[in-house]
């Protein structure tokens, strides 16, 4: 059975909506770890004032009882602290007060070609949900995608390996799960103190200089068992279903699975991971060029995607457009803003990871209830004689 995850809100709305269908029945969920994940999404270094007045927790309003789930749709909402400022600008219905439009789209952002195609004559009409803040209710669903992963042996992490023009060095090793234990720790979520501090220091100069800035961020999953995903057609196949996802996240434009981006400059011979066998260990790799991933399925090893995250459009030192009410120049809009969401983005790339991957479980091993998928999963890694790493 596939899952889908299906969000609705506005920015400066009352709220968010996730709704999640398709998960097992039976699988016991831990509330805390769920609006853990939103509070993570809150956090880094560039973050800007909205911060201050969010404190996102989900709300059931649907398919769980007593911890379980029912096996219908869940349905989570995520209130919007912030709009008790904005009632009038953005009530559902009719107000007596005026409320100017916005005309000045920025660059960078879907305001103009929003406009255009849904024939907006106030940009706050597209804005409002284009804005990233969509994805608190993303974090909320790709939550309960996560804990089902989790009930499959299965876990999702991230961290950030760019800001601006500061980057971690390659690490000589491969990370462990171990290793990201106190990554949410760190003002950027960067697995090096050094170069993280390097980070701070540069998202403090560039918005000093009013600048936005964009950088890498990295997922890992752990746990995966090889033949997740399938190279039958193109929509099975999980690389392009986990870029697709990565990309879906607003302001990133780029996803990487494995060492994507370093690859074509290598021959062949320093691209790909030779194939073991012992044993004690069965098929094995010595290397994980390919990010866990070969045609379009998992291999076994860890699943490793990046995703590059360009600067935020929304400047404090607005750039130039036009105002698409005299089509006259102008500044772009001024509105409220983070300097850098880098850490956050990777939060939200784990959501997404997560969905693609519990939908691929789901296909894979189906059942009405969690003991059910977990006894196929058993009979799938009996049968190919898989030693869980």
């Amino acid at each position: 059975m596939a899952i889908s995850l299906t969000t609705a809100g506005e920015s400066h709305g009352p709220g968010l909506t996730c709704i999640v269908e398709g998960l097992p029945a039976g699988l016991q969920l831990d509330r805390g770890a769920l609006d853990a994940d939103l509070a993570r999404r809150q956090l880094g270094h560039g973050r800007g004032g909205r911060m201050k007045i969010e404190s996102d927790a989900a709300e059931v309003t649907a398919g769980i009882r007593h911890g379980r789930l029912l096996g219908g749709p869940v349905a989570l909402q995520v209130i919007n602290r912030d709009f008790e400022n904005w009632e009038e600008r953005m009530s559902p219905w009719p107000v007596e007060a005026e409320v100017p439009e916005v005309h000045l789209p920025r660059p960078g952002h879907a305001d103009l070609v929003g406009a255009w195609k849904y024939g907006a004559s106030d940009i706050r009409d597209i804005l409002e949900r284009a804005s990233a803040r969509e994805t608190a209710a993303r974090v909320a669903g790709g939550a309960l995608c996560r804990q089902f992963l989790e009930a499959m042996g299965v876990t999702v992490r991230s961290h950030v390996v760019r800001i601006g023009t500061v980057a971690a060095p390659p690490r000589s090793e491969a990370l462990t799960a171990v290793d990201f234990e106190a990554v949410d720790d760190d003002p950027v979520r960067c697995l090096d103190a050094e170069v993280s501090a390097q980070m701070v220091e540069h998202i403090n100069v560039q918005r000093k200089a009013n600048e936005s800035i964009g950088g890498t961020f990295e997922v890992v999953v752990f746990g995966l068992v090889p033949g997740v995903g399938s190279h039958i057609s193109w929509q099975t196949r999980l690389d392009g279903q986990i870029a697709g996802a990565i990309c879906s996240i607003q302001a990133v434009k780029g996803a990487s699975l494995g060492d994507g981006w370093d690859l074509p400059a290598r021959p062949g011979s320093e691209a790909h991971d030779e194939i073991f066998y012992s044993e004690q260990r069965g098929y094995y790799r010595e290397t994980n060029r390919a990010g866990g991933l070969e045609g379009g399925m998992t291999t076994g090893e860890p699943l490793i995607a990046q995703g590059a995250m360009k600067p935020l459009p929304t400047l404090t030192k607005p750039l130039r457009s036009v105002d698409i009410s005299t089509r006259e120049p102008a500044e772009a809009l001024r509105e409220r803003t983070d300097s850098c969401t880098v850490p956050a983005a990777g939060v939200v790339a784990e959501a997404m990871v997560a969905f693609v991957l519990a939908d691929a479980y789901r296909e894979k091993f189906g059942g009405d209830h969690i003991d059910d998928a977990r006894a196929a999963l058993a009979s799938y890694c009996e049968r190919i004689a898989w030693i869980r790493r």
